[in-house]
């Protein structure tokens, strides 16, 4: 049976809940990323990284990146956490941002997360106002899903967290010869 580990990077706490779910069902270690040491990492035979989105990147996929050449054997897996409901553009897009070269062929997962200004850092909860007020300016009826996500969240608290979203994670982390 393989070694599992997954590595997570949160910021406000649902990517830790999908990371605390996915380490539940495959009854494997669970490293913040922060605390993540390659020496510890390189033991796994799979490696499930998980972070949430913040500005078109990846939260820890820095970790990936840095360290390639001494995980390029392993089985790597990414799950990214945003607000938004999946879209299939988007997450070319996301892809296309985060895994360059060395990272390009890795799977990506994504989790819709939640949305809670009263725990947003000042900073967070200006940059979202900000963006807010600048796609109240366009035409609702071309507004993106991540646009028309983020215009019903403000002002509001979400949780769209669900055990469902880790299930093809799973799956794909049990797959033989991948």
């Amino acid at each position: 049976m393989s070694r599992i580990v997954v590595i997570y990077q949160s910021k406000y706490g649902a990517t830790k809940k999908y990371a605390e779910w996915l380490a539940e069902e495959l009854s494997c270690d669970l490293i913040e990323t922060k605390k993540a040491a390659i020496k510890d990492v390189e033991k796994y035979d799979v490696i499930i990284l998980g972070g949430g989105i913040y500005a078109t990147g990846i939260a820890g996929i820095s970790f990936l990146r840095k360290h390639h050449d001494r995980l390029k054997k392993k089985k790597i897996i990414v799950f990214a956490v945003g607000a938004s409901p999946y879209d299939e553009t988007a997450m070319v897009a996301l892809k296309k941002r985060n895994f360059k070269k060395e990272c390009s062929h890795l799977p990506c997962f994504y989790c819709r997360g939640a949305w809670n200004e009263e725990i947003m850092s000042w900073k967070d909860r200006t940059l979202c106002n900000l963006l807010k007020k600048a796609v109240a300016k366009k035409d609702p009826a071309t507004y993106e899903p991540w646009e028309t996500a983020l215009m019903q969240a403000i002002g509001s608290n979400y949780d769209w967290t669900d055990k469902e979203n880790i299930k093809p994670i799973i799956e794909y982390a049990c797959l033989k010869g991948d």
